[in-house]
Parts: structure tokens; C-alpha cells; sequence
């Protein structure tokens, strides 16, 4: 499977291989006292950038990085604070030069918001993008959302 998985799916968390968990932040509210939209996007980043750069998993060569260049989000439930909450992270697709990321944010066992993004590889100094080799896309298999094989 290396299509685009369906936004509208009921997600599990047991889906998503990388996992972090984080609390709902009173700054995080809006005046309606729930998480503003504008903050998932944060959840969401939080969870693609601590997995990129942990050099240990080698995603980011030297002299590469990553950027984003799509986010599409499902915003499911209220999440509301005082509250913890889970966020799940896992591969969904390869291009030529991106990845692309499906993620979850759930709170008391229920998703309250789903995300894909795509994140392409670049050079730092050229800032154009660069083809993923073999090995990072073998340094991605821990981190395949299940269902998911390359093609």
C-alpha cells in the first residue's frame, strides 16, 4: 500500500509505530476554552521534527534537511485542558524526494485530530530538493505506519 491514507478513517494509536506524549497547555486554549486550531499543527511538528532530528535514526544527513510542504489536518473532537495527550506518528508514502507523514493526536483513548503531511529532503546550501537514497528510506522502516510497504 503506498497510497494516501483516507483523513476519514477511524485511526487507531496502535497504528502509529513513533510515539510522544505531552500535555494540553493553558496557553494552548482559545476563548472558547478548548485547543485553538493553530496549535495542532504545533503537536503535529513536535512529532515529525522530534523523530527527524535525532541524529541516532539517521533521517537527516549532513548537509541535508527536511521541510515541509504540505499539512492537511482532520480536526476530530474537542480537546479541552487540563489533559495529557498522545501523539502518534507513521510513514504512509515515499516520493522521490519527500516523504509523507500520517499522524494522530489522541487524548483519554479517543483521536481528537488526524494529519498528512509531506516533508521533501533538501540540500542546505543549494536549498533545492534531493532524491532519497536507499538507506534513509531503510532508516524510515522502523517508523512505517502499519499497512504500509513501499512500492
Amino acid at each position: 500500500m503506498n497510497a494516501l491514507t483516507d483523513l476519514n478513517a477511524n485511526p487507531q494509536l496502535e497504528d502509529f509505530p513513533y510515539r510522544l506524549t505531552d500535555n494540553v497547555r493553558f496557553a494552548d486554549l482559545d476563548p472558547n476554552q478548548h485547543v485553538n486550531n493553530a496549535v495542532y499543527a504545533t503537536y503535529f511538528e513536535t512529532g515529525r521534527v522530534t523523530l527527524m532530528k535525532d541524529r541516532k535514526f539517521g533521517l537527516m544527513p549532513e548537509g541535508l534537511a527536511w521541510i515541509m510542504v504540505r499539512l492537511d489536518i482532520h480536526f476530530r473532537a474537542e480537546l479541552k485542558w487540563p489533559g495529557g495527550i498522545e501523539m502518534g506518528l507513521g510513514v504512509s508514502k515515499f516520493g522521490r524526494t519527500s516523504v509523507t507523514f500520517d499522524q494522530v493526536v489522541f487524548s483519554e483513548g479517543r483521536c481528537v485530530a488526524s494529519s498528512q503531511s509531506v516533508s521533501v529532503l533538501i540540500d542546505e546550501v543549494s536549498r533545492r530538493p534531493v532524491p532519497l537514497t536507499q538507506e534513509i528510506k531503510t532508516n524510515f522502516e522502523p517508523w512505517w505506519r502499519r499497512g504500509f510497504k513501499p512500492a
